[in-house]
């Protein structure tokens, strides 16, 4: 039977899953997008109530030196290009105080794959990082980096990130998973970790009792068809782990990439991809609006199209701004309380892994981790 969307709202409001073919409907230009997000509206309040999350984090990116040329990235640079950079010890170090200067309870570390760099030099950035700022939780290396861990050392994945663990990493992000299909896979990124292994390496980080996040990238080469077998993909190994916390729609942004010639996604297709994947992915509590690759419009609006997180103060954002992101480089606490506040929603500071944040009304570069945040409440 086809699907409706009249049988598709039955399923939700009777919490039944979605299917493939539901979410392929969904994606259909003749869907309603208002009746969309209202359904999506319907489940993100169903888990996360009236609450608009937020964070206060800082991005190190160590090295832009890469050994892959993936077509959609900007970032990416040659050991003997002008633009190549890799940060020293004190640089790395520096950035860490800075974070914690500033009041960040995360920093996010992803870099490029520098193929003169060891092993142990991405360990040692997380251990000197830990040893000088043990409260400061590192959020670092993408399941891709993982898999080139693996090509350098011949390490299991389990060994890898055990190593890393003992360094003082706090959890993972969820980059580099891009469009799991073959048929896109193969376009953009041919010599990346393949989706087997980027799910292999996430499972792993999730029997360790790492949580971790995912994400997806839309609105290059893929069609409705590949996005949806994406988030199937997500979808079935939470089933099997429950270790993704926050799944993050990213927006696909063309300049100064192989990609060029593609315009990148409207809004109103990004407030459809948030939708549907919250519709879709009915096993992960939170759905991230990255206002630096969505624009700080669209973001504050899909709070109410499936979103309950704007992600942070993103302090230092490269990647996607050597992309053409035109957001600024970081917003205030201010700035995204407002943002939170005119959406309707409740702001809440949480840390990585959603612990309520305590800040010190006299100072609010000191704080200190509240209890869990409740599902649905």
């Amino acid at each position: 039977m086809m699907p409706t969307l009249q049988a598709i709202r039955a399923k939700v409001e009777t919490g039944e899953r979605l299917s493939f073919d539901d979410g392929l409907f969904l994606y259909e230009p003749t869907t309603p997008l208002h009746e969309l997000g209202e359904l999506a509206n319907r489940v993100r309040e169903r888990i996360n109530g009236n609450v608009g999350y937020y964070n206060i984090n800082t991005h190190l990116n160590p090295t832009n030196v890469c050994v892959y040329r993936c077509t959609f990235c900007a970032f990416r640079s040659d050991l003997r290009d002008p633009k190549g950079y890799t940060m020293s010890d004190e640089q790395i170090l520096e950035r860490g105080r800075e974070a914690v200067d500033n009041g960040c309870t995360e920093l996010h570390i992803v870099g490029g794959l520098h193929h003169q760099k060891p092993y142990d030099w991405y360990v040692h950035i997380v251990r000197i990082l830990h040893d000088a700022y043990p409260d400061l939780h590192l959020k670092a290396w993408t399941g891709v980096e993982i898999n080139w861990f693996e090509y350098q050392t011949k390490k299991t994945v389990r060994e890898i990130l055990q190593d890393l663990l003992d360094a003082g990493l706090g959890s993972m992000p969820g980059g580099g998973a891009e469009i799991f299909h073959p048929e896109v896979r193969d376009q953009i990124c041919e010599h990346k970790a393949d989706p087997t292994k980027w799910l292999n390496i996430h499972r792993t980080a999730h029997e360790l009792g790492l949580k971790t996040n995912c994400t997806m990238l839309y609105g290059h080469v893929e069609n409705a068809y590949h996005r949806i077998d994406h988030l199937i993909r997500l979808r079935e190994l939470q089933d099997e782990t429950g270790g993704f916390q926050t799944f993050i729609p990213l927006a696909f942004h063309p300049e100064n990439t192989g990609l060029s010639h593609i315009k990148k996604p409207s809004a109103i297709m990004d407030l459809r991809t948030m939708a549907i994947s919250r519709l879709l992915l009915d096993n992960i509590p939170h759905m991230k609006a990255y206002w630096i690759m969505l624009g700080i419009g669209t973001a504050q609006t899909a709070l109410s199209y499936g979103a309950d997180d704007l992600d942070g103060t993103v302090r230092h954002e490269l990647i996607y701004h050597d992309a053409g992101a035109t957001t600024p480089e970081m917003l205030s606490v201010e700035d995204i309380r407002r943002l939170i506040e005119e959406a309707g929603r409740e702001p809440v500071e949480r840390d990585t892994v959603y612990r309520r944040v305590e800040r010190d009304p006299t100072d609010p570069s000191r704080w200190s981790i509240g209890d869990a945040l409740p599902i649905g409440a």
